[in-house]
């Protein structure tokens, strides 16, 4: 019984995914971003430009972080924020909050998403970055919520496919700034939604 002054988990209604379930589908991730990496580069290529993966910022920073750890490849880390403008339920215009640091000019591109649901914002953010020329871009996603999905576009590599369409938290994803520390994926109750 987690006896802590600050439980989160009593506001959670349902586990969608579990810890272990999330770390056991992330290692198995890795293992294709790096057979992947392996079969495009030579040792050398990839010690000398090293692939770059760009984490989407905030909801995809836990699920980069044990993605990028259990890789063997070498690999740079970049970062980018981008906000939706709209109504509530539906995307509008893309606005980038912070853009890459470095040049990903000829170089592989792992775009690291939590979850991609109509596929607005990521379609956005590949056609910017296919502008930039890089060698290849690839897409990794915890999450496809697919039902949803409005522009057509490739995950390479996915964790899990979520048919239900369910607002979630935790591994990274929010409510109010609030629940991305959870280490598992779930439903928060529906008064707390309500308020």
């Amino acid at each position: 019984m987690n006896n802590h002054k600050y439980d989160l988990e009593t506001d959670i209604e349902r586990t969608i995914y579990t810890e272990e379930e999330i770390q056991s589908r992330v290692k198995k991730l890795a293992k294709e971003v790096d057979e992947y990496l392996e079969n495009e580069m030579s040792r050398r290529e990839i010690w000398k430009r090293p692939p770059i993966a760009v984490c989407i910022l905030r909801g995809a920073s836990v699920f980069m972080a044990d993605l990028t750890r259990y890789m063997d490849v070498p690999i740079e880390y970049d970062f980018m924020s981008v906000s939706t403008y709209g109504d509530a339920t539906e995307p509008g215009e893309v606005r980038v909050l912070k853009d890459l640091d470095r040049s990903i000019n000829d170089r592989i591109v792992i775009v690291v998403e939590d979850i991609v649901d109509t596929g607005e914002t990521l379609h956005h953010l590949l056609k910017a970055f296919g502008a930039r020329t890089p060698r290849q871009l690839k897409v990794s996603a915890l999450l496809d919520k697919s039902s949803r999905r409005k522009k057509n576009v490739e995950i390479d590599f996915k964790g899990f496919d979520l048919e239900e369409d369910l607002f979630l938290v935790g591994y990274g994803m929010d409510y109010a700034g609030k629940y991305r520390n959870l280490p598992f994926i779930g439903t928060l109750k529906e008064e707390l939604t309500e308020q």
